[in-house]
């Protein structure tokens, strides 16, 4: 937690639960990545915090934009975004949705289909398209993202091919390692695949100029991870090893890594019990839970550091769960998190680095509570 976080919370007092975002943080983490990957070009995950003030703040940077829906598109313009800086890289696309984007101005867009491709040759005619490749994460990836998008080499091969009879102009690839990808070796295997299709391609008459990398960098939770710069630098190696000299215009899209140290989630204890006599775990039941935001929480996936006042007492296992009725709003049964005993009704719990897939996850009023209360300083 940043000191100008800590003073807003101190000073403000805002009711909880609350997201509150330093945007300082999240310049300071753009020109950072921008710095250890100097030749790629940084396309912003909207989805991961789409809020205005983050927008306006990346774009005033120069950032370019990945959006996965028209109305991040729309939201990406109205932050001053020109429409040459922002990729459709969503696959899965209403035709109405191409046609409008098309119309503002976006000429690059992702597909992994041929019935996707037809609706880009259809309502969005002579714009660059990237086609994704499917790739394993393996079990590095906290978040994985396999399955629903991306398509076989081969077929990549083939649809590419086809857009470019379909008068498109077929300029890339793309991959998703999954996000919070702590191994390095996706990386690498995913580089390698792109690599055989540029070349397969060559051969075939048509030359690929880019490899959108997506996203998938780290960020530190409850656990250690890889640091960015041994990430970024590994990317390299493998950029370097697969393509050697003839590196094809880069396309890396954080998000996470962008916007989850920037903000705190603070929230309330609306009750302490145990279940049975002589229990030794404590429930703790919080105001937000895995509907006002914490959705990542399921499995267990992400694991937030928590931070309270009462640090450094004596502590004990708890299990901790959101307020809704919901059977599944359980945050953390089995991850082993411990906290101080003498926490009661009314004390404060931070979830630290929470900038990034929350008040976006969060419901629109389940069982009456209402959305995550947002703040940008």
């Amino acid at each position: 937690m940043t000191s100008k976080i800590a003073d807003f919370l101190a000073e403000q007092r805002p009711p909880t639960p609350c997201l509150v975002v330093d945007l300082e943080l999240i310049e300071q983490s753009y020109r950072r990545i921008c710095e250890l990957m100097p030749l790629a070009v940084l396309h912003y995950a909207v989805k991961a915090n789409p809020a205005p003030p983050v927008l306006e703040r990346l774009a005033e940077l120069g950032a370019s934009f990945d959006a996965a829906s028209l109305s991040e598109v729309e939201a990406c313009l109205a932050a001053g975004a020109p429409p040459a800086r922002i990729s459709y890289g969503n696959t899965i696309k209403k035709s109405v949705d191409i046609a409008r984007a098309y119309d503002l101005g976006v000429r690059l867009f992702a597909f992994d289909s041929e019935a996707e491709l037809a609706k880009l040759a259809h309502v969005a005619p002579g714009s660059a398209v990237f086609c994704r490749i499917a790739v394993d994460g393996g079990t590095g990836a906290r978040w994985p993202l396999a399955g629903k998008f991306g398509c076989s080499v081969a077929m990549a091969r083939d649809l590419l091919l086809s857009a470019r009879d379909l008068g498109l102009d077929p300029c890339g690839l793309s991959f998703h390692v999954g996000s919070q990808q702590c191994d390095m070796a996706p990386w690498d295997d995913a580089i390698s695949a792109a690599s055989g299709v540029f070349q397969d391609l060559a051969a075939a008459g048509l030359e690929l100029r880019m490899l959108n990398l997506g996203g998938g960098f780290p960020v530190p939770y409850r656990s250690q991870v890889p640091r960015l710069e041994d990430v970024t630098g590994a990317i390299h190696r493998a950029l370097t090893r697969h393509f050697g000299n003839r590196l094809p215009d880069i396309i890396a899209e954080p998000g996470r890594a962008l916007v989850a140290d920037a903000g705190v989630i603070r929230s309330e204890v609306v009750l302490v019990s145990r279940r049975d006599y002589g229990a030794t775990e404590r429930w703790v039941y919080l105001d937000v839970g895995k509907f006002g935001g914490l959705a990542e929480t399921a499995g267990e996936a992400i694991q937030y550091s928590l931070r309270t006042d009462a640090d450094g007492t004596a502590t004990g296992p708890v299990i901790l769960a959101g307020p809704t009725c919901d059977g599944a709003d359980v945050l953390y049964r089995h991850a082993g998190y411990h906290l101080p005993l003498s926490l009661d009704v009314g004390d404060h719990i931070d979830f630290l680095a929470a900038g990034a897939y929350t008040a976006t996850y969060a419901s629109i009023g389940f069982n009456g509570f209402p959305p995550l209360q947002e703040y940008y300083i």
